[in-house]
């Protein structure tokens, strides 16, 4: 008998994990705050890993790796890719727009406030507007586009972003707020749907217990309700796919998609169809060579070989397509949500890849291709 406890009862991904769990016979379920669990759901921004792993005999499993958010937030994404793509000698701007960070003249000054008490924990601070307003000169002389996005490095749901052709108006947005942003290059030229429109793709990964990569096969395009209007960067419902800015902004939410949601296979049926090519020979290549590079990236500072206990997680990466077909990273989600039709194929997998791995019963196993996951 093996014993499980919930933190996150807001997840829908756990939740509907949960179930799955309770149905089988070889669980019990105790209660939330209980440390010894075999198996243990952790709330996303809530996670005591150091009380695990301390009961000789004991096999503990978590849901998060411990360090993960180093690419869950846009800030640290950016600076931990610009060191791995460094030590390799490669343009950490292959796959990732062009990114600087810039953090708000009050973040600066508590910075330095702090650094007198902790040099070595902020000697890696930056900020990169003189090197953004250098950028931005380079594209806007050489023609490559004019417009940028600012993101919050936690921001969510489409909050606080800006697109603007004027780096001073960007830079004077960044100044008002609390916290440092992303100022990234943005994709004037995406590949567009019928009617013309923006989308973006979700694709689901678990990183298992022993830091396999496995990619769900199906994803869903969040698509827009509005043609894209490259002339008007102000009409947000044109430009930002985001899901909540969609329904509550257009009065054509759900006009082509149902939920503002088109899934793969309709995906490559357009593609065939417009341009005679399919996701496996342009897009799935790129995605899993990105996902892969992120993930190993991290691989040597948040990886549980040496610990007590175990880790699993799940990830979300959103994508760009631009019109020349190359697939762009745009950023990754540690605690992701779930498309309501591909929530079984995702908690099933789960269940199946990681948890009755580490902890057998007399179950059969589905291999990762019948869970409808490939192993990158």
């Amino acid at each position: 008998m093996y014993t499980f406890a919930v933190r996150d009862e807001g997840s829908s991904v756990y939740n509907a994990l949960t179930k799955l769990i309770e149905a089988d016979a070889n669980w019990k379920r105790l209660k939330k705050g209980n440390p010894k669990a075999n198996l243990i759901f952790l709330e996303r921004n809530n996670q005591p890993f150091w009380k695990f792993g301390h009961q000789p005999g004991l096999k503990q499993l978590t849901n998060y790796y411990r360090g993960s958010e180093v690419i869950c937030r846009k800030v640290k994404l950016v600076s931990v890719l610009a060191h791995h793509f460094a030590l390799k000698n490669q343009d950490i701007f292959q796959w990732l727009p062009e990114s600087f960070i810039i953090r708000p003249i009050q973040n600066l000054e508590n910075y330095a406030a702090m650094k007198s008490k902790k040099p070595r924990a902020l000697e890696k601070v930056t900020d990169e507007r003189g090197e953004f307003i250098k950028a931005f000169e380079r594209h806007r002389n050489s023609g490559r586009g004019e417009a940028w996005i600012a993101k919050s490095s936690t921001g969510a749901k489409g909050e606080g972003i800006i697109i603007s052709r004027s780096p001073d108006d960007l830079i004077s947005a960044i100044e008002n707020q609390p916290e440092p942003h992303i100022v990234q290059k943005y994709i004037e030229k995406p590949l567009l749907l019928s009617g013309q429109r923006k989308f973006d793709v979700r694709c689901w990964v678990v990183l298992d217990h022993e830091y396999n990569i496995h990619l769900m096969k199906e994803g869903v395009l969040r698509t827009s309700s509005d043609a894209y209007d490259e002339d008007n960067l102000t009409r947000i419902t044109s430009h930002l796919t985001n899901h909540c800015i969609q329904e509550e902004q257009s009065a054509n939410f759900g006009k082509y998609e149902e939920g503002n949601e088109m899934f793969f296979a309709e995906f490559d049926g357009f593609l065939k169809e417009k341009y005679g090519t399919s996701m496996v020979d342009k897009i799935l290549p790129q995605i899993r060579m990105i996902v892969k590079e992120c993930l190993l990236a991290i691989k040597e500072d948040i990886n549980t070989d040496h610990l007590s206990y175990q880790s699993f997680q799940v990830f979300g990466f959103d994508f760009m397509i631009d019109a020349a077909f190359k697939v762009w990273l745009i950023e990754i989600n540690g605690a992701p949500a779930c498309a309501k039709r591909l929530l079984p194929q995702l908690t099933s997998g789960i269940f199946t890849m990681v948890i009755k791995q580490v902890f057998p019963s007399d179950v059969a196993y589905e291999d990762t291709e019948e869970c409808g996951f490939e192993t990158l």
